[in-house]
């Protein structure tokens, strides 16, 4: 698909009552490395869109303006939708906000509108590295969205069909707006080398810092899971077993989004395929409702 392409957010809802708190059967590792995902994604993409509100006066191209406002309404509902999971998590006896909390912290405080410790940095400069981080977590969620999209092990082992159909509308929906954090990132963060200095730097924070929190969040949830009353714990070992079976990304495949990322001519435009999640989210159940929905309401 080489035509410009529409970024809009979709309506989605989901009911949670029927699924399971293992909703990959009998793969308690698997379910929950997955999970840090709900961890992780109400705080960090409400600060995305934040962060975005902050560099809006800076976009005088239209056609960016305008994929960066579908970007921000598609990441605020991603935000609630991965909210209401933890509510079904608190609800089968897994209470996630000790760790929540620190996530919270972490966007709101460290990573908030002034830069944290009294760095020396100017609010352009605190706003372009912000922006680095962006375009480099993005980096990511392309690449897992795309997995999500082709992981037919999950299909195989009889997962929740409606926290399927979350992970992929969510994954399909990281597809197609690949690009956006990363362009938005060019047309603000400056020119030249100091552009692509920034660049290197907000990767080089961001693949640890993702790596630790989603270790620690994996770790938290297993050892807090009511179900497994402190029998397991997250290991290597386990999550190495969960990618053999194809419930997990490998991690050559996620580290080597690392190295495509840090060439000077890379564009996220070639991440995943946009066939492939525009395929998806034609009959993802949560988006035709949504859509039906939309449609209901404009011809009221």
């Amino acid at each position: 698909m080489t035509d410009p392409y529409p970024i809009r957010p979709r309506r989605v809802a989901f009911d949670w009552q029927r699924t399971p708190l293992h909703w990959i059967p009998d793969e308690p590792t698997a379910t929950h490395v997955i999970n840090v995902l709900h961890l992780l994604l109400p705080a960090g993409e409400r600060w995305f869109v934040k962060v975005f509100k902050e560099a809006l006066p800076l976009v005088d191209d239209p056609v960016l303006l305008k994929d960066v406002k579908g970007f921000m309404g598609q990441e605020a509902t991603h935000s609630v939708q991965h909210s209401h999971v933890l509510d079904h998590l608190a609800d089968q006896g897994l209470d996630t906000r000790p760790y929540t909390r620190r996530v919270e912290w972490m966007f709101d405080r460290l990573l908030g509108e002034r830069p944290p410790l009294g760095l020396p940095l100017t609010d352009r400069e605190w706003l372009r590295y912000r922006l680095s981080l962006i375009a480099a977590i993005e980096q990511f969620t392309a690449v897992l969205g795309d997995w999500v999209l082709r992981a037919e092990a999950l299909d195989r082992a009889d997962c929740d069909p409606v926290m399927l159909d979350l992970l992929r509308w969510h994954g399909a929906e990281e597809v197609e707006h690949r690009a956006v954090a990363f362009d938005m990132y060019q047309h603000c963060g400056g020119s030249g080398l100091p552009r692509y200095a920034r660049r290197v730097e907000g990767m080089a924070v961001a693949a640890p810092a993702l790596l630790w929190l989603w270790a620690v969040g994996a770790s938290y949830l297993i050892r807090h899971d009511p179900r497994l009353a402190r029998r397991l714990r997250y290991s290597l070992r386990e999550h190495n077993r969960a990618v053999r079976k194809g419930l997990l990304p490998s991690w050559r495949e996620l580290g080597g989004a690392i190295p495509r990322y840090l060439r000077r001519s890379y564009h996220p435009s070639h991440e995943g395929s946009l066939r492939r999640a525009v395929d998806y989210l034609a009959t993802s159940p949560a988006a035709r409702a949504a859509a039906g929905a939309t449609g209901r309401a404009a011809a009221s």
